[in-house]
């Protein structure tokens, strides 16, 4: 079971050098550093404590010895400065801008560097991801299919691959939609480095994001597990093309995991770039021939509205109440009125209100579900 991070006092205005500091120690994740802030209150206070406290917190023997060596070499105003020098910034699980989705994934990580802008309307994203050795089917397919999700208030996260991630970011810049690139290397780098501009085009129009420190090298063994930030920031993951055993299969897999849709584009049994997406259907994930599948699917055929509502109506005490008693269990609107004891008039003209702000869904009649972005973006715990 995936477990949601839990809402943590806003850190100190300094405290940010220290979770960069943290970031760069070897051996201490999100689970680790989750102790530290438990047991200390704070990263600042874990920093300078003595082994014996550290200890006690949880650190094994050989965080413990990565973490005194790093404190020891390590200068926090240079380490923050070198992110700001590059026109960065850092932003960690206890900021408001830290993405919702992604705060609920298990394993979240608690800073990301980032170049551009996340947005609000970031939270309808759906990722994109592929092969690196594309076909001119793979990409033409891709150009249609992002150019109609953007055109519908989508933003695409893709990984600035070669392949069909450049072909996706490209498709929704020209789209004039947004877009977000994950990287499997520190924020000074773009790779590959023939993907330079595209990169600057994605900061104008969306953002750049990783989790790994300033100056890390973008190397091979990077780049699996920054897949699971593509999916964790997406409400579904469709894959254009790949091979079995590809990098593209590693998303998908973390999608399964983070309960995200997964979505595959059909093709050729023979043509071995089709075997991934192909054999995803075979297993369970929805096809796609159009655009409207996805939307349809994840609930996004009126994003835009459903946006400008959220910005005009804010959620009141009724919209609270009915989003507590919803679930992914289909419920009948009888039986919320029954619980609840409001009129039905009252909970049928708060649930509709709700649908076209993407909190709820309705299903098989007159039953509603807690839809999956709402339950991120509302109810983590």
């Amino acid at each position: 079971m995936q477990h949601a991070i839990r809402n943590t006092p806003q850190p100190k205005m300094n405290d940010l050098r220290y979770w960069i500091g943290f970031n760069r120690v070897t051996g201490i994740g999100p689970a680790k550093l989750r102790a530290l802030l438990d047991h200390f209150g704070d990263l600042e206070t874990a920093w300078h404590a003595d082994s014996a406290s550290l200890r006690e917190a949880g650190l094994d023997r050989r965080a413990l010895e990565y973490l005194l060596a790093a404190r020891a070499a390590m200068d926090l105003d240079a380490e923050a400065a070198k992110v700001k020098r590059l026109g960065a910034k850092a932003i960690t699980w206890n900021d408001a801008g830290y993405p919702s989705q992604l705060k609920s994934i298990a394993a979240a990580p608690p800073l990301l560097y980032l170049k551009g802008a996340l947005a609000p309307a970031d939270q309808w994203a759906v990722a994109v991801v592929g092969t690196r050795r594309s076909t001119a089917y793979g990409r033409e397919v891709t150009r249609s299919l992002v150019a109609d999700l953007t055109h519908s208030g989508v933003t695409i996260v893709s990984g600035l691959a070669r392949g069909i991630d450049a072909a996706a970011h490209q498709a929704a810049l020209e789209a004039g939609g947004r877009t977000i690139a994950v990287l499997g290397h520190g924020i000074d780098h773009i790779y590959p480095p023939e993907h330079r501009k595209l990169g600057e085009q994605i900061v104008e129009h969306g953002a750049l994001v990783t989790d790994y420190p300033v100056c890390t090298a973008p190397e091979g063994k990077n780049f699996p597990p920054r897949n699971r930030i593509i999916s964790g920031l997406s409400l579904g993951v469709l894959i254009v093309e790949g091979d079995l055993g590809s990098g593209a299969g590693i998303t998908m897999d973390f999608a399964a995991e983070q309960g995200r849709d997964v979505f595959a584009v059909p093709g050729n049994i023979l043509q071995r770039t089709s075997r991934l997406p192909n054999t995803l259907i075979r297993d369970g994930a929805t096809p796609v021939l159009s655009a409207g599948d996805i939307l349809e699917r994840l609930n996004l055929n009126m994003v835009v509205q459903q946006a400008e509502v959220r910005e005009v109506i804010p959620e009141n005490a009724t919209e609270s109440e009915l989003l507590e008693l919803l679930s992914a269990e289909p419920i009948h609107i009888d039986e919320i009125q029954r619980t609840t004891g409001l009129p039905i008039e009252k909970v049928s003209s708060t649930l509709a209100f709700m649908e076209l702000k993407g909190m709820v869904r309705q299903v098989a009649g007159m039953n509603y579900v807690v839809a999956r972005e709402a339950r991120a973006t509302y109810r983590i715990d």
